[in-house]
Order: C-alpha cells, then structure tokens, then sequence
C-alpha cells in the first residue's frame, strides 16, 4: 500500500484525537441528518485509520467470509501455488471442505500471517541497519 498523504495523516490524526476525547462519534451529512458510530463501530474505524496512517493495507470482510487459496494469494501478492505450500505447512491456517480437496480460509488467519511477515522483515531491517551501522558486512 502506499504511503498516505499528508492530507490523509492529518484527517486520521483528527479523528483519532477526536475520538480518544469523547465515547461517541456522530456523521453529518452535508445536508444535516446525523447518525451515531457505535463503539464496536468506532473502534474498527480507529483500527483501520491507525493501519492506513503506518502504510498498512486494511482488509475489512465479515468474519463469516472464507477464502481459497487463490483469494489468498491476491491480498498478499503471492501465487497460489505459495499460499498453497503455506497451508500445507500450517503457516496460515485452513479448513478441508468436506468430501473434497478444496480448501478455505479465515481472513482472520490470512491478517495474522500478514502481521507475522511484516514484523520478520521489520526485524531483518533493524538487523540489517545496525549491522551496517557498526560496520559489519550484511
């Protein structure tokens, strides 16, 4: 995901103050009709803004909602034969549909696993910048 505008910082940095100073959200319309956020609703909004203010692609689909491996392998940029080496080691989590040879995933799983690849290049790129800082050959 590229990095979000300054406009973009700024409106996320707005309403994340704005929320952290009050428990209720309200939307306008421009022609004035109101409604109220509910707060599982306003936290959701509040995760996903803190995601897209650090670069990070949000996904938002029911929990009921399973994907196959293709799926997969589209909202992490990888081919399908990976995503399918990945389940078949359990690195992402899978259910065998019945009577078949199919396979589904939770998109809870497929976040998870995200976050575990960009934690491990995060560390490969601290590693990396102090061993260049202490001028070690990496």
């Amino acid at each position: 995901m590229d990095e979000p505008s300054a406009e973009h910082r700024e409106a996320i940095d707005s309403l994340r103050s704005f929320a952290a100073a009050s428990s209720e959200l309200v939307l306008r319309s421009a022609e004035g009709a109101e409604t109220s956020f509910p707060q599982p609703l306003l936290r959701l909004l509040l995760a996903a803004a803190d995601d897209v203010a650090a670069g990070r692609a949000v996904l938002a689909a029911a929990a009921e909602v399973e994907l196959t491996p293709n799926e997969v392998g589209e909202l992490l940029g990888l081919s399908r034969p990976f995503v399918s080496r990945l389940l078949d080691e359990g690195e992402i989590p899978s259910e065998q549909l019945p009577d078949s040879s199919h396979r589904r995933v939770k998109p809870s799983d497929v976040s998870a696993f995200q976050e575990r690849r960009e934690r491990r290049s995060e560390g490969r790129r601290r590693i990396a910048d102090i061993a260049v800082t202490v001028g070690l050959p990496y």
